[in-house]
């Protein structure tokens, strides 16, 4: 959550996966900047567990309710052009412009009064629905008793064997 709680704007430069927890940092920057190569995905359901508060709290304020039950529910990957029209993104260029663009991007920023931008930042986090340490504390107690499940250890287990998990409820 720090970076949620950053008060100068944050941007994210995304060159690759960024998928489970990699994904939740990047819902937690201001700004997502994406190169063609990158991909998407919550995919904490493939592993019986839950979303931590990137994806359960920011990613709906992000992309729609609807939408992110999909990703959330389905744990799947998606890719820059999608992640893009959906409005994960703000842009998506040539993997070379990644850092180029974000650079300008944050120079552009950087060209503004501190203070303003401060209070700008914080207005923009008052917007949000909901308490993100509710959220957070939602997710520590789910979590707590998911990793206990016969369905996250297969879930696990699938993924480094690199075959289809098999849940079942336990």
């Amino acid at each position: 959550m720090a970076v949620l709680n950053c008060d100068k704007p944050v941007i994210a430069a995304v060159n690759g996966a960024a998928v489970g927890w990699g994904m939740d940092l990047t819902l937690f920057c201001d700004i997502r900047i994406a190169s063609e190569r990158a991909k998407f995905g919550e995919l904490f359901i493939k592993r019986g567990l839950v979303s931590d508060i990137g994806g359960l709290w920011r990613l709906p304020q992000i992309v729609g309710p609807s939408k992110a039950a999909e990703l959330l529910f389905t744990g799947d990957i998606i890719g820059a052009q999608e992640a893009e029209r959906i409005g994960l993104v703000s842009r998506v260029v040539a993997e070379n412009d990644l850092i180029p663009t974000a650079m300008d991007m944050a120079r552009k920023i950087a060209a503004n009064p501190p203070i303003a931008m401060r209070f700008m930042k914080q207005g923009l986090r008052m917007t949000a629905p909901g308490d993100p340490r509710e959220m957070g504390a939602y997710v520590m107690q789910s979590l707590a008793y998911l990793f206990t499940t016969e369905d996250h250890r297969e879930g696990a287990l699938s993924f480094v064997e690199k075959r289809e998990p098999v849940f079942k409820g336990r």
